[in-house]
């Protein structure tokens, strides 16, 4: 069979809604909840920051709808980034997206996926470790995880109705399993206390910090309090990340200018409703503040969840002993169906780079299946390398620090293409124009200046991987000088 040249339009509405709303949840939403309640302390706050990371989420979907519209070609946020500034920012994008940003959070939702598994099999436990090098170690949950990318790899290797029909059954079983959590724990926590004595004092922001084995409890306000709010909504934004995906795959979906569009708003929406219900749920059942001595999960708290899983927690007031398995089950579910739809779109956007001579020339050719499969594999061993390289609190940083950098220039793009493009057919156009756009830009760039202070390791260390490509840029177009000179 000839391999094809070009990508086929086999996606509909729905799977593309599925790939947005799929991609987006995976653990985060039954982890990330402790850490952040450790850090604001207080429930309102706590709401606040899955409300404010819910609207950043709908605020850049919202305008890459427009460029979307525009540009219903494979590669998304590459393809607008080279239209709005050219080539030299869009291959940066391309290289932070390989390095960290789309790898990093294949690393992540994988070392997650191994660590639930362990439940099951405590042979595949992040604590069993299998080859010890002094400063370097190997766990089993980290060669499962490898594993567990190999495996979809293969599997969208074999052509794009394979990742179709995965994304759609998982998708549909965890959205399905969290308004089932949802509403059994709404109804658990009908004639407690529990959500009225959590909203009691909702305002008064206490931080928690680790002094020699002893937490420690202070209140903030003021500009300490906006410094932990700025830190805290990384656990929602980076449970959030991955929406903007289906851009990378707009060759294969029907009618583009409009589906993807339409199916960023529906996928975030349906993410950012369920996620706020959920914590909701969390905060009906909870305590948001415990004791970390507690042997019960009541007495932990939110705060103090055993290894930070909140909606095993949770869950264990409503099944009982069996919760524990039945989260676990549902975060493998969960993480298994997100890393489909971030493996099967992320190989797009380097087809796209490769297509302007910006990474390798094999990963711009389709295998008979129709599918960039070098693209697919080079991505699975580079992410399996970050698997071994960090922990999943530093590739959450790493990759929500370097996303919203590219955000932010992103829809800085709509209003560069609106002054130099503007009789360019924009099938949709973001509303209350030049405000949402500056609105976005104005809050990531806040919430990355709190980032450089609070977390600088993570955060600069991003922004090193970032520039880092400039000049591996120009080496590339030297090359290409001295090979039309020969």
């Amino acid at each position: 069979m000839k391999a094809p040249t070009n990508f086929k339009p086999t996606l509909s509405l729905w799977d593309a809604t599925a790939i947005v709303s799929g991609s987006m949840i995976g653990s985060g939403i039954f982890i990330v909840s402790a850490d952040m309640s450790r850090l604001v302390g207080a429930t309102g706050w706590m709401l606040s920051l899955w409300i404010a990371a819910g609207i950043i989420t709908l605020l850049a979907a919202l305008n890459y709808g427009e460029l979307a519209g525009m540009m219903p070609k494979a590669g998304g946020q590459f393809v607008y980034l080279q239209r709005a500034y050219g080539n030299f920012i869009s291959f940066l994008y391309g290289w932070t997206l390989f390095m960290v940003i789309q790898t990093g959070l294949i690393a992540a939702v994988a070392v997650a996926f191994a660590k639930f598994t362990g439940i099951f099999f405590p042979i595949l436990s992040p604590d069993k470790i299998i080859a010890n090098l002094h400063y370097f170690k190997i766990s089993a949950a980290q060669i499962f995880a490898i594993f567990s990318i190999f495996l979809l790899t293969y599997i969208n290797s074999k052509g794009i109705k394979n990742g179709k029909i995965i994304q759609f059954f998982f998708t549909s079983t965890k959205v399905v399993a969290l308004i089932v959590l949802i509403i059994a724990g709404l109804y658990t926590g009908i004639g407690t206390n529990t959500f009225s004595a959590n909203m009691s004092n909702a305002w008064q922001a206490v931080t928690f910090t680790q002094q020699n084995n002893e937490w420690i409890s202070q209140s903030v306000s003021g500009m300490a309090l906006l410094l932990v709010f700025g830190t805290a909504i990384i656990g929602p934004l980076f449970s959030s990340d991955a929406w903007n995906n289906v851009t990378f795959i707009a060759g294969e979906i029907k009618n583009p200018q409009k589906n993807i569009p339409r199916s960023l708003l529906l996928g975030t929406s349906i993410v950012t409703i369920l996620y706020f219900l959920t914590n909701i749920t969390y905060l009906n059942l909870l305590p948001l503040q415990g004791s970390p001595e507690a042997a019960e999960v009541i007495g932990r708290g939110i705060c103090f969840a055993e290894n930070d899983r909140v909606g095993t927690a949770a869950a264990s007031i409503i099944f009982g002993n069996t919760a524990v398995y039945i989260m676990a089950a549902l975060i493998m579910f969960s993480t298994f169906g997100c890393n489909n739809g971030i493996i099967l779109s992320g190989a797009r956007a380097y087809y796209a780079m490769a297509n302007q001579g910006l990474f390798f020339k094999k990963a711009a050719q389709l295998n008979k299946f129709g599918v960039p499969e070098f693209s697919l594999w080079i991505q699975a061993i580079w992410a399996s390398l970050l698997c071994l390289s960090g922990t999943y609190g530093d590739l959450l940083d790493y990759t929500v620090f370097a996303s919203l950098i590219f955000y932010v220039i992103t829809i800085g793009g709509i209003i560069v293409l609106r002054k130099k493009e503007p009789h360019t057919p924009r099938p949709y156009k973001v509303f209350a124009y030049p405000i949402l756009p500056i609105l976005y830009i104005l809050l990531a760039l806040v919430i990355c200046a709190i980032l450089l202070y609070t977390k600088p390791q993570n955060t600069w260390s991003g922004l090193i991987i970032v520039l880092l490509g400039a000049p591996l840029y120009f080496l590339i177009k030297k090359k290409e000088k001295n090979n039309e000179n020969c």
